[in-house]
């Protein structure tokens, strides 16, 4: 009787731990969102950065900065670099257009069409305006 409720017992611990295994896992979240909607999935933050980096010609870098503990890895959440800053301001800008020139209502919502983003001017440069 003892012998069967260990076997049993075993089975079932064994069972669960092998199971929590697949269980799926809490999706990490970005922070330090300022523009962004903090809900974002990171499926569509991952289209929008890949977007900037397609209409400025640039790699993640360019705004994001090093991490302190490991130079070979950047730190996302981290405003240590100015053009992060500036795609922030950029990024407010090509809102404002498309909402009050263009009559977009939720330009917030990154499944939004824009009439104006950052391709419009950059053109693959990360800065239009030099030769």
């Amino acid at each position: 009787m003892r012998y069967k409720t260990i076997v049993t017992l075993s089975v079932v611990l064994g069972t669960v731990i092998m199971l929590s295994g697949f269980m799926p896992r809490e999706e990490k979240r970005a922070s330090n969102l300022k523009v962004l909607p903090k809900n974002i999935s990171n499926e569509e933050l991952d289209k929008v950065m890949d977007g900037f980096k397609a209409a400025l010609g640039v790699k993640c870098n360019f705004c994001h900065a090093a991490s302190a503990d490991d130079p070979k890895h950047l730190d996302f959440a981290s405003d240590a670099k100015p053009e992060k800053e500036i795609a922030r301001s950029m990024m407010k800008m090509t809102y404002r257009i498309n909402k009050k020139d263009f009559h977009i209502k939720d330009v917030y919502n990154p499944k939004a069409v824009l009439a104006v983003n950052c391709i419009t001017c950059h053109r693959g440069q990360a800065h239009p305006d030099e030769k």
